[in-house]
């Protein structure tokens, strides 16, 4: 017996973009949020630096604009940035009127918050809550989310697929809802919406390498693509230049605060090196300081670096690093005494689902916040901090478009149950487990830091031969939350591919030997990728 679900909004993801949406939304609207794992369990959890706003009486509008500009490499939306940079105070305060802990410049409680200086960024902007802001930002809307009497949670429920009037064979193409796999029942679900919301995080499982937890598959890029939506710019993927390097230290990320606040870089022989590839050192743009760290291992051989920070005192590292000084004890690290080993590693998806400013997307009716979008604010590289605000005052706009129009939006009639008459029990999990294991390690050695054109296309090869053997596994045997991250994990890789092969010209973090300079003989361009038999590539042909 299947389960229908009828809500005004539906959201997927909850994180700061999907909870944020949902308590901006009216109280008379119904609202489903969908959390594939338990609700805390993404990347906003385990975000330590903190949120860019200009805060300060020192700072400007203009400086926040012109070093969000400078990062992106000449690929952001002007309009965008503003757009974001101006409501960035609004999004702070909204916070701090829902009682976000944000770490204040008087350890007594005084009114002025203290703000952190990060890689990119001319002024301290950043406010935060210790090292740990992603944690107390989660925890506050958490809360808040179930205080709500109009919000549904729907915790260990993935999305398979979304459901639009086209998949249905009717003229328009709404989204109508999604078909959902409740984990814990192992039981597909259909949840029908007014409006559908994609808040699903990135992509960066997708490498060996990642800051992120494991719920970072891409499943909202790639179930907006196979819905007929265009993404854009899926080549930039930054790499996070200081995750904590030690065998049992899964994806622990080492904030970016921590240069902020004087921490140097070291060779294992002690010998300083970023002072050699950019004359900011330390405080350079995240693809600078990681390709810089790259090059030094694989010149040298070695397998790491270090990161400094023991010449501060030792009450100091303590008070605005308790999160990493006490994971690196776990680990037999005293941070006030010696230096961090670190690595790079997959951090964030710069790119995604196509929207404007108030996240509509290709497809009437679906709106995608957050990581899974490119709205135009990062370009070729995000600046530090920049996504929780991006976050915040995307899903505000969404709110309130879909505020603003839900009235007028008939619900949907009853859709067609999941069809799953033709398939079996899987008795060969290994295949997935296999195919996710030659997915990351060929998009890490080949897709990764620094790019060639030969290295793309052997990852190209190999990926369309994954792609054809995990539809045929997905045709035949009953749906699991491994195959549907898997299944979603290669369709975001075969993109990343694809756009990284399109751009011949080095730029934010498209790094590649073959065109190491930036091609100057046009404006830059975005790279859109356009799904087959979406509307735009049909009325490309029309016009043709």
């Amino acid at each position: 017996m299947h389960t229908q679900h009828q809500y005004d909004v539906l959201i997927v993801g909850s994180g700061a973009a999907g909870l944020t949406l949902a308590l901006r939304l009216p109280a008379r609207a119904r609202i489903a949020v969908l959390s594939k794992g338990p609700l805390q369990e993404g990347n906003t959890w385990y975000a330590q630096g903190g949120i860019s706003a200009v805060l300060d009486r020192e700072d400007s509008i203009e400086s926040h604009v012109n070093d969000t500009m400078e990062a992106g490499a000449g690929l952001c939306k002007p309009e965008v940035v503003r757009y974001t940079v101006e409501h960035g105070p609004d999004a702070v305060q909204w916070l701090i009127d829902l009682g976000v802990p944000f770490t204040r410049k008087d350890a007594r409680g005084g009114n002025s918050f203290h703000l952190t200086r990060e890689g990119g960024h001319q002024h301290r902007r950043v406010i935060h809550a210790a090292d740990a802001t992603g944690m107390a930002l989660e925890t506050s809307l958490v809360d808040a989310v179930r205080a709500r009497d109009n919000i549904d949670l729907f915790e260990q429920h993935i999305a398979i697929d979304l459901i639009t009037a086209e998949r249905l064979q009717r003229q328009d193409n709404r989204c109508l809802g999604a078909y959902v796999l409740d984990r814990d029942n192992h039981r597909v679900e259909v949840f029908r919406a007014r409006a559908v919301v994609l808040a699903t995080g990135g992509a960066s499982k997708v490498y060996r390498y990642t800051s992120n937890p494991d719920t970072a598959t891409g499943d909202g890029i790639a179930m907006a693509w196979r819905a007929g939506c265009r993404v854009a710019n899926m080549e930039f993927n930054q790499f996070h230049p200081t995750c904590l390097y030690h065998p049992q230290a899964k994806s622990f990320l080492i904030t970016e605060a921590v240069r902020g606040e004087g921490g140097k870089l070291l060779l294992p022989d002690g010998k300083p090196f970023m002072q050699r590839f950019d004359a900011r050192a330390e405080l350079a743009p995240r693809d600078i300081v990681a390709r810089a760290i790259d090059h030094e291992m694989k010149r040298l051989g070695y397998d790491h670096v270090l990161l400094d920070i023991s010449h501060k005192p030792a009450a100091f590292i303590r008070e605005h690093f308790p999160t990493v000084h006490q994971r690196c004890l776990e680990f037999g690290i005293d941070i006030t005494r010696e230096p961090i080993p670190v690595v790079p590693a997959a951090h964030y998806t710069c790119g995604g689902v196509q929207v404007d400013l108030k996240g509509h997307s290709d497809v009437d009716g679906l709106y995608v916040v957050g990581e899974s979008a490119c709205t135009g604010l990062h370009g070729a590289n995000r600046m530090a901090s920049n996504s929780l605000l991006e976050c915040l005052v995307f899903a505000s706009a969404a709110a309130a478009d879909i505020d603003a129009g839900l009235d007028s939006i008939p619900m949907p009639p009853e859709l067609p149950e999941w069809d799953e008459s033709k398939v079996t029990d899987s008795d060969e999990e290994v295949v997935v487990s296999h195919n996710w294991d030659e997915l990351r390690h060929f998009m890490w050695d080949y897709v990764g830091i620094v790019r060639t054109d030969k290295r793309l296309a052997r990852a190209r090869r190999r990926v369309e031969l994954l792609q054809h053997e995990i539809t045929e596994y997905y045709s035949n045997f009953t749906v699991t939350n491994d195959l549907l991250e898997l299944r979603n994990l290669v369709q975001v890789a075969e993109l990343i591919i694809r756009s990284a092969q399109q751009r011949k010209e080095s730029r934010g973090l498209h790094y590649t030997l073959d065109y190491p300079l930036p091609d100057t003989s046009r404006p830059p361009q975005d790279t859109v990728l356009t799904p087959p038999r979406s509307r735009f590539e049909t009325a490309a042909a029309a016009t043709g």
